[in-house]
């Protein structure tokens, strides 16, 4: 009788099945950390992440291996062929709830997913689908991050983030309330003895000097801290076992007075002034500090003219501006983040609008000492309150950091996807379409994408460079995708102004609309010698066949092509003289802002240096006169540069330039 073949043919299937199971048992690799409530920005994005650590003692090919927040869905995230991961080496995945992004390498991934702070859970399979790690969690905190300690054990809370490298050794089970300033913040004619609580068992430790307490921080009086000079004072408590609270914060401005508003910033001062990271500093690195994509968490307050505290609040800031930032006194950008508190503003401070809340605004200097007046670019943006345009609105303030004066700064919207959301009517809350807006500045490059896409714009510039507008079906197809009145008002207005800075030109659609454009920045507008500067109109106005320099000019000059948009564009031109630039109305434009930084700028020169009050009203003088030369003169540029005839001049122009000769004359 043959042997048996039974044994060898199980032992055959045995070693099959072992050699294609799973190299690796569950616990190889660990999801070391997950940060669900992000606020630490860069680059515009402050993604949530997941952190993954090899704790197998060898190095990994994790290729095929999935991420997912769902079970049923492991797929949801796959790791690239040729990812490895190195022993006891961690890697990061952002979450970035964008399908569109690259997948990512080396120790940096990105998934189309995002956590949910209010608890979710993360899965880790491998090539197999075979479960290999999972975390879950419970309602997140701004900014804290959950995880397993260094060496393991019961995952919770850390005190500090640390991605992509090793966990801390301690992590907490939950973190402490943030404590109540009771004595509101604000400007006091002499000291003041401010009193604040927190929880039965916390301590509550303070610091004067905005960085943030720590448990080396002096403890707060039982009965109260009195407050000798202007500071600002953040609280913050603790408790073994808990993540310390977030601080809560409050200047007082002893012996202060001013007739506008005032903005005070309190944050560590190593985020602004640090050389190595600080935003507003240059540093010691070939790039300056302020010119990298540093956003910091900041505690703003806002108090109104009567002194009322409107904004108290965490949020984030960063330089802002281009050429701007070289300045001694930097622009600042601050943005409402809900990883550190509210996600607006629920206040709003412009005069010429009726929403309720914001999401970003803008502390802006000035350009230059070419421009020093302080008030250019307020001014002359709102000349632009009744074309209907989209423009910033403003107000002079003045700023504090982290209880230091820091000068007048006009207050203004930021321009951003929100800003054109609220023009436009959308509801800030309509995340989808905020997010689906296209902005974009300059030639509409990819370069100057800043936000959605920029195919559609450069598809109808270089259609309108090609095709013939007097066809009727090519007019259509422009007119379809461009809000012509808009177009022929922003030109119109820039020409009028003198504005030579013809890189600040802005676009934007949304969903569903056209595209239109936005002032901004009109700081170069009458400027000296810009009475008789015809750059504008001959940057604007040219053959469409011209090489286009900072901005496209085709869609303007396709559309001046054709009789009727020529004349639509002339009568056009004419409503904005007559609505925008009568000397009446740009001289009370004039008046306030003059009034009140003749109160505020000695302060501001002696804490800056410049400009000198002499030198500023000989340039304000200046620009006064630019302002109400110039419209005068424009229509003759105009008629040279179009080709205008006599009777065409005054068919359009006749009644205005007659307005303009009576009222703009001195």
């Amino acid at each position: 009788m043959k042997p048996s073949r039974l044994p060898l043919l199980i032992l055959a299937l045995g070693l099959i099945v072992l050699l294609a199971a799973p190299a690796l048992a569950e616990g190889a690799v660990e999801i070391s950390e997950v940060m669900a409530s992000n606020g630490t920005w860069s680059g515009g994005h402050a993604y949530d992440w997941v952190e993954l650590h090899n704790v197998s003692g060898k190095t990994l090919d994790l290729s095929g291996w999935t991420l997912s927040d769902s079970a049923k869905r492991p797929d949801k995230f796959v790791f690239p062929g040729g990812t490895a991961l190195k022993k006891d080496a961690h890697l990061l995945v952002y979450c970035t709830g964008d399908a569109g992004l690259d997948a990512g390498k080396g120790s940096v991934f990105y998934a189309p997913f995002k956590l949910s702070a209010s608890g979710d859970d993360v899965f880790l399979f491998d090539a197999a689908g075979e479960k290999a790690a999972e975390i879950s969690f419970g309602p997140q905190y701004g900014n804290i991050s959950w995880g397993v300690p260094a060496g393991g054990g019961q995952a919770g809370y850390f005190a500090s983030a640390t991605p992509g490298k090793k966990n801390g050794k301690t992590v907490c089970a939950s973190r402490c309330d943030t404590p109540a300033i009771l004595t509101a913040g604000g400007l006091y004619a002499k000291e003041v003895t401010v009193q604040a609580s927190c929880a039965a068992g916390d301590t509550l430790r303070y610091t004067l000097d905005g960085s943030a307490p720590t448990e080396k921080s002096k403890k707060f009086p039982a009965s109260g801290l009195t407050v000798k000079k202007t500071a600002p004072l953040r609280v913050a408590a603790f408790r073994e076992g808990a993540v310390p609270s977030a601080p809560a914060s409050a200047t007082y401005l002893i012996g202060e007075a001013f007739p506008v508003a005032v903005v005070c910033l309190t944050t560590d001062p190593d985020y602004m002034f640090s050389k190595k990271s600080g935003a507003l500093v240059k540093g010691t690195g070939a790039v300056p500090n302020y010119d990298k994509p540093y956003e910091y968490p900041v505690n703003i307050e806002y108090f109104d003219e009567e002194g009322v505290c409107r904004i108290n609040q965490m949020g984030s800031f960063t330089a802002s501006g281009h050429s701007a930032r070289q300045n001694p006194q930097k622009s600042i950008a601050l943005h409402a983040r809900k990883a550190y508190g509210p996600a607006y503003f629920d206040y709003n401070p412009f005069p010429h609008r009726d929403y309720t809340r914001y999401h970003s605004l803008l502390l802006r200097s000035t350009n230059s000492d070419a421009f020093s007046e302080r008030l250019r670019d307020v001014v002359f943006s709102s000349l632009a309150e009744d074309l209907g345009v989209c423009y910033q609105d403003a107000r002079p303030i003045v700023v504090f950091i982290n209880g230091e004066y820091w000068g007048h700064y006009n207050l203004r919207e930021k321009i951003n996807k929100y800003m054109v959301a609220q023009w436009e009517g959308i509801d800030l809350a309509d995340e989808d379409t905020v997010d689906a807006i296209d902005l974009l500045s300059r030639t509409g490059s990819d370069k100057f994408v800043q936000n959605g896409s920029n195919a559609d714009w450069l598809a109808l510039c270089d259609f309108c460079k090609t095709k013939d507008l007097n066809n009727p079906e090519n007019l259509r197809w422009v007119t379809d995708r461009i809000d012509v009145d808009n177009l022929f008002t922003h030109a119109a207005y820039q020409i009028i102004s003198g504005n030579t800075d013809i890189t600040n030109v802005r676009v934007y659609r949304v969903p569903g609309g056209k595209w239109k454009y936005l002032l901004f920045d009109v700081e170069a507008s009458f400027g000296s010698g810009s009475d008789s500067d015809t750059t504008p109109l001959n940057n604007y106005i040219k053959p469409v066949s011209a090489r286009f320099a900072a901005f496209r000019h085709e869609p303007l000059n396709a559309l001046l092509a054709v009789p009727e948009m020529r004349d639509r564009f002339l009568r056009r031109f004419a409503e904005v003289l007559e609505t925008s630039f009568r000397w009446p109305f740009v001289e009370s434009k004039f008046a306030y802002m003059e009034g009140v930084l003749e109160q505020l700028l000695p302060r501001h020169i002696k804490r800056w240096g410049s400009p000198k009050m002499t030198n500023w009203r000989k340039n304000v003088n200046a620009t006064k006169y630019y302002a109400r030369v110039r419209p005068k003169k424009v229509v003759a540029w105009l008629q040279k540069r179009m080709g205008l005839s006599d009777a065409e001049v005054e068919t359009y122009f006749g009644e205005i330039r007659r307005i303009l000769e009576k009222e703009n004359t001195k």
